[in-house]
C-alpha cells in the first residue's frame, strides 16, 4: 500500500516551558497534560529544563498487549522511509542499553513479585535513559521518530492497572520526561480477549503477558480514559480491523498531522539514523 499525501516538510516548533517552581506540587491535583514545575537548584543540582526547542516528530504506539501495535509501527517506518523522511525506530521499556536492561529485569517472568511502585520507577528511570542517549539527539536531527510505548503506557499499565493513582504517576512521568510528550500517540485498541489470544499464539509470555485478565481490562479502560481526555494528541485505532485497514488508518492520520506543520523534517535519500 502506499503513504500518499505524506510529503516530508521541514519541522521546528517550540515546546511550552514553565518557570521551574520551588517544590513538587500536590501529586494527586496536578493535571495530567501540564508539565510538572519544580527545581532541584535549592539541593545543589541543576534545575530540570522544562520544554525548550524541539526539532522533528515524535509519534508513539500506544495499546494492550496483542493490539498489534509493533507490527504497524514496523509498516509506518517503511512507508516514511520510502518517502525520504529521517526515521528512528525504538521501544520503551529499552531502546539503549542501560534501559533494555532495565526491561529484561521488568519482563522476566521469574520477577512476578515485584511491587508496583517498584515496577513504576524503573519504567521511568529506562525512560530518563532513552530519552537522554537516543529519542533527543534524534528529534535535534529533525528525525521521525517512532516509539512503541512511551509515558501513556506507564499511566494506563501503573496508573490505571496497578492502581497507583493518576496523579503520582503523572508528576513522576514529567519528571523523567522533563516536559517532553509526544506530538501524536496512536493508540490500537483491542478487546482483551482478542489481545491475549494473539500473544498466546506466539508465545514467550513475558511478565506482564501473564497477569490476570482484570489487570488487563483495567489498562484498557486506563487507556481509552487518556484518549477521550486528550483528543487531540491521542487518537484510537480499531486494532481488531484487519492489518491493511489498520496501516489505512493510521496513514490518514498521520498525514493529517504532518500537513497541519508549517514547517518541515529533515529529509534523506535512502537511510536513517
Amino acid at each position: 500500500m502506499t503513504a500518499a499525501g505524506l510529503s516530508p516538510n521541514t519541522l521546528s516548533y517550540k515546546v511550552s516551558s514553565d518557570r521551574a517552581s520551588e517544590r513538587l506540587l500536590f501529586l494527586n491535583k496536578l493535571d495530567y497534560d501540564r508539565p510538572i514545575e519544580f527545581s532541584l537548584s535549592e539541593r545543589g543540582g541543576p534545575a530540570v529544563p522544562l520544554g525548550g526547542l524541539k526539532r522533528g516528530f515524535f509519534l508513539s504506539f500506544e495499546g494492550i498487549e496483542g493490539c498489534g501495535k509493533t507490527t504497524q509501527l514496523k509498516g509506518l517506518a517503511r512507508r516514511l522511509k520510502a518517502l525520504g523522511y529521517l526515521v528512528v525506530e525504538t521501544r520503551e521499556p529499552g531502546g539503549v542499553p542501560i534501559s533494555e536492561q532495565i526491561r529484561t529485569l521488568l519482563l522476566d517472568p521469574k520477577n512476578r513479585g515485584m511491587d508496583a511502585r517498584c515496577e513504576l520507577l524503573l519504567y521511568l528511570a529506562s525512560r530518563a535513559q532513552h530519552l537522554a542517549d537516543k529519542v533527543r539527539p534524534a528529534l535535534e536531527k529533525g528525525a521521525v521518530v517512532l516509539c512503541d510505548r512511551f509515558a501513556d503506557a506507564t499511566m494506563a499499565y501503573q496508573g490505571y492497572g496497578r492502581g497507583l493513582g493518576q496523579g503520582p504517576v503523572a508528576a513522576l512521568n514529567r519528571f523523567a520526561t522533563a516536559g517532553l510528550s509526544p506530538d501524536l500517540v496512536i493508540l490500537l485498541d483491542v478487546p482483551v480477549s482478542v489481545g491475549l489470544s494473539r500473544k498466546r499464539k506466539v508465545g514467550g509470555l513475558d511478565r506482564l503477558d501473564r497477569e490476570h485478565a482484570s489487570f488487563h481490562e483495567a489498562v484498557r479502560r486506563g487507556y481509552l480514559r487518556i484518549a477521550r481526555q486528550n483528543p487531540r494528541r491521542v487518537r484510537a485505532v480499531d486494532g481488531a480491523a484487519t492489518e491493511d485497514d489498520v496501516a489505512r488508518a493510521i496513514d490518514r492520520i498521520v498525514q493529517s498531522r504532518l500537513r497541519a506543520r508549517k514547517s518541515g523534517l529533515t529529509r534523506v535519500e535512502r537511510h536513517a539514523v
